[in-house]
């Protein structure tokens, strides 16, 4: 999904652009976030309530106890990427019910971040949010967190024809949609295995979680992405 966002206030272009023409991040052009722990921090427990959901549909679904229901939904995630990909290829699962269930969740616990909003506003080129949630989902998180006018598109899993991270054809079915050059994007994800596929297609790659992951594909880590942005721009 497209937008055509307006800016929070007036950027200074030529002093980002001198800034990035001396940085790592020179070359970037299109900006791509991951949602859920990315653009919020884990603290805010959003999983917590989505996977309670997603075990109560899996028994619900499969007719199993919930032991096995959790079992099932770790094991789907760890082999497949995302819940919901093991109960399409295992048990050919609707995905527009699921989805709409296990996003059905309170955002209380988020609160709007001005200043990350303004610093995503001013990164040059194109910024998107690509989340393995449903784009519905998104955009009410981008909404409690005073992020919704900074970002050009939104995209779920729906939009990769239900193909999750860490899948590099599900990457290349956003990335073709979006005609977003790789060669000049930066992906932030607080996945480490998500950031793999990303990697190998030429990208920038950005860890955000409160701990490191070393490893060959992640360039970069951080566990405040505001303070990063920030010093980016700076």
């Amino acid at each position: 999904m497209t937008r055509n966002p307006k800016p929070l206030r007036t950027i200074n272009h030529d002093r980002i652009k001198m800034f990035m023409q001396n940085s790592s991040f020179s070359n970037i052009k299109s900006w791509v976030f991951d949602l859920d722990n990315t653009l919020y921090h884990p603290s805010a427990r959003l999983f917590d309530q989505i996977e309670v959901r997603m075990t109560r549909y899996v028994m619900n679904s499969l007719g199993v106890a919930y032991t096995e229901a959790n079992r099932l939904r770790v094991h789907y995630w760890k082999t497949y990427g995302t819940t919901l990909a093991g109960l399409m290829r295992e048990h050919h699962i609707d995905p527009a019910p699921y989805l709409n269930d296990v996003h059905d969740i309170s955002l209380n616990h988020l609160t709007p971040d001005p200043e990350l909003a303004s610093l995503i506003n001013t990164l040059p080129g194109r910024r998107i949010v690509y989340t393995n949630g449903c784009a519905p989902y998104a955009e009410r998180v981008l909404a409690a967190r005073g992020l919704s006018c900074v970002f050009d598109a939104v995209y779920g899993v729906e939009n990769a024809k239900f193909l999750p991270k860490p899948e590099a054809a599900a990457f290349k079915e956003i990335f073709t949609q979006d005609n977003l050059d790789s060669s000049k994007g930066a992906m932030f994800e607080d996945e480490p295995r998500n950031l793999i596929a990303p990697h190998s297609m030429g990208m920038k790659t950005i860890h955000v979680a409160d701990n490191p992951f070393p490893a060959n594909h992640i360039h970069h880590h951080t566990n405040d992405l505001t303070r990063f942005l920030r010093n980016l721009q700076s």
